[in-house]
């Protein structure tokens, strides 16, 4: 199957009419009749695993992310990691079967058989393009709050405000999407990077964190505080409960499973290689996030103390436990920076690509602009551009209300998760019989993982929108429940308005 170039002159529009676009899917790939993949192939087998460690970049997110509500054992990691490999089995199953740009939106359109699939593609799709819109949010939140908490270590008279957040955090979202947007043929190159600095930032910060402590005489923690013991700070009683509450961070650092499937149409022999790129993001990022976790753990003698703090960058202040120094905590702040900052370029591909392929098959408002490829920059760059928009209005939020910011972020796992659930559990309970089998196929054992992944999606669903302690506020409920419901219901409102009468889908010919 070749590749047609866009019309030079203009934008590759998904379509010549004024009619949503339609698809068909042959030899395993989505095309767009009249103009074949409008994404240039840049990618191989090695920068599809490159941008899936460098998207997921699970030890560095776990470091960004640490709250102070949560269980801080590393042996979570490792728990959720395992629940995380029968979702990932499944979405590579799926990936095998239908390669696509549009991911778990494609998928849930065809699982759901001819008679639900509309409806459960266009939710799937746009709760998991809200998803990595707001993954995109949090990164920069993340590293905003880093750079100046950098800054204040060495002014100490100095007072962060949240408008000083918010401008790091401008100047980050909007240079991650022009790069997306103009260097398109750049991005290969930029998740090589990514990849290379999140290996050798993970062997430094490692060492560090195991050298550190003896020099500066304030030692280790007890292997009893890293491996058996845990602060339950959450203030509810039953811990079996805080037992799968804790899991979120862990959650949170690995559950960008389908990162890399949103390059389905960029990557040669795709059904092949998404699963392999799938595995690689997993393995790296549980071993990763693993170590990490002990690493840093072990060097930080007393985490509640140092949570109770309330510093906009908790990881600065364990850094700073640590090294004994300034400039040993920031130089390990610019370890995580780096590659988050490689990391949101990821997520901005994986929000865009989402966007545009939502925007290709009519389901998006200015659909012929935001379903279009530029013929200059080779890339989906309305929809990119609409990503960025968002994310300043994301951004804004956070300056008028910090609870309110974290509740959008927060809910990150719950909708990303929630996709899956949309092309998983219909699988599932078609038998398994719908989709033409890939090269990557689970068999007899197949509905069994299906099983076990659509369960813990809703557990942790459900317990994710739990608040963060108790007693709560106002100020520290913990809004996820509202902000998913929330934006279902405005999802649900947009299908009723445009998508049940307007919204067709790709056309998808599963016997190739």
């Amino acid at each position: 199957m070749s590749n047609t170039d866009a019309e030079k002159g203009g934008d590759a529009k998904s379509s010549s009419s004024g009619h949503p676009p339609l698809g068909d899917l042959a030899e395993g790939e989505l095309v767009l009749p009249g103009h074949g993949p409008t994404l240039a192939r840049n990618f191989n087998l090695i920068s599809a695993c490159t941008t899936g460690i460098t998207t997921g970049n699970s030890w560095a997110v776990l470091g960004g992310g640490i709250v102070r509500a949560r269980i801080k054992l590393p042996s979570y990691n490792a728990l959720v990691s395992l629940f995380y490999c029968f979702i990932a089995a499944s979405v590579a199953e799926l990936a095998s079967s239908i390669p696509s740009s549009g991911g778990v939106y494609h998928w849930a359109l065809v699982t759901a058989g001819p008679r639900y699939g509309k409806v459960c593609g266009w939710f799937a799709g746009w709760l998991n393009g809200l998803a990595w819109a707001f993954a995109v949010a949090s990164n920069c939140a993340m590293t905003s709050n880093m750079i100046v908490f950098a800054y204040s270590i060495y002014h100490p008279d100095y007072e962060p405000e949240r408008w000083h957040v918010f401008l790091c955090y401008l100047a980050m979202s909007w240079l991650c999407c022009f790069t997306v947007m103009f260097a398109q043929r750049l991005l290969p190159l930029i998740s090589r990077i990514g990849s290379f600095l999140i290996v050798a930032d993970f062997f430094v910060t490692i060492v560090v964190c195991a050298i550190m402590p003896s020099q500066t005489g304030i030692g280790y923690a007890a292997n009893e505080v890293v491996w058996r013991n845990w602060d339950n700070l959450t203030g509810y009683s039953s811990d079996g409960f805080v037992f799968l509450a804790g899991m979120l961070n862990g959650a949170y650092a690995v559950g960008a499973i389908d990162c890399v499937t949103h390059i389905a149409e960029e990557i040669s022999d795709s059904r092949r290689n998404l699963p392999k790129a799938l595995a690689c993001q997993v393995i790296m990022g549980f071993v990763t996030g693993f170590c990490y976790l002990i690493a840093i753990f072990y060097a930080a003698d007393n985490l509640p103390e140092i949570m109770e703090l309330g510093s906009i960058s908790p990881i600065g202040n364990m850094y700073l436990r640590a090294t004994g120094s300034k400039a040993g905590a920031v130089g390990m702040l610019i370890l995580i920076i780096l590659p988050i900052f490689c990391a949101t370029i990821g997520c901005y591909v994986t929000s865009g690509r989402t966007i545009y392929a939502l925007g290709r098959d009519g389901a998006t408002p200015f659909a012929s602009k935001i379903g279009s490829v530029s013929a200059r920059w080779q890339s989906p760059l309305y929809a990119t551009l609409a990503c960025g928009i968002f994310m300043t209005c994301i951004g804004a939020v956070y300056v008028g209300s910090l609870t309110a910011f974290n509740a959008f972020i927060g809910s990150f796992v719950v909708l990303s998760t929630l996709s899956y659930l949309l092309a998983i559990l219909p699988h599932l309970l078609s038998g398994r019989r719908i989709l033409k089998p890939g090269p990557f196929w689970m068999g007899r054992f197949g509905s069994s993982v299906n099983t076990v992944a659509c369960l813990y999606i809703v557990v942790s669903c459900v317990i994710y929108c739990f608040p963060y302690s108790l007693p709560t506020t106002a100020a520290s409920m913990n809004y996820t429940s509202v902000i998913t419901c929330g934006l279902a219901a405005l999802v649900g409102l947009w299908w009723a308005a445009h998508g049940h009468n307007h919204y067709r889908g790709p056309q998808v010919d599963l016997q190739g």
